[in-house]
């Protein structure tokens, strides 16, 4: 069983940058693909970085240029470095870990979420 714990949310001005960070426990984790999600009042979820086991990067269009996803194996943690923050960046941030299983299966963890508020 994978575990994530997400961590580094809070309350931020308009144009100013957080850091999020997403440790796993359980699995290999170096061969994950790993994501940002996040979910605004209203809203579905949607996804905001992800990150394979190779480094290979995608971002949503909204955060393209502003938000970097990261990886460290050797600490089984992702970050999200979120710069140049907008209130519409609020909402609640989700950390995922896909792990593939041996007959090609997908199986999809979640972490518990953080709050990222971004208002003056």
């Amino acid at each position: 069983q994978v575990q994530l714990v997400e961590s580094g949310g809070g309350l931020v001005q308009p144009g100013g940058s957080l850091r999020l960070s997403c440790a796993a426990s359980g699995g290999i984790f170096s061969m994950f693909t790993m994501g940002w999600y996040r979910q605004a009042p209203g809203k579905q979820r949607e996804l905001v970085a992800g990150i394979t086991s190779g480094g290979s990067t995608n971002y949503g269009d909204s955060v393209k240029g502003r938000f970097t996803i990261s990886r460290d194996n050797a600490k089984n943690t992702i970050y999200l470095q979120m710069n140049s923050l907008k209130p519409e960046d609020t909402a609640v941030y989700y950390c995922k870990a896909r792990r593939y299983g041996l007959s090609g299966n997908e199986y999809d963890y979640w972490g518990q979420g953080t709050q990222v508020t971004v208002s003056s």
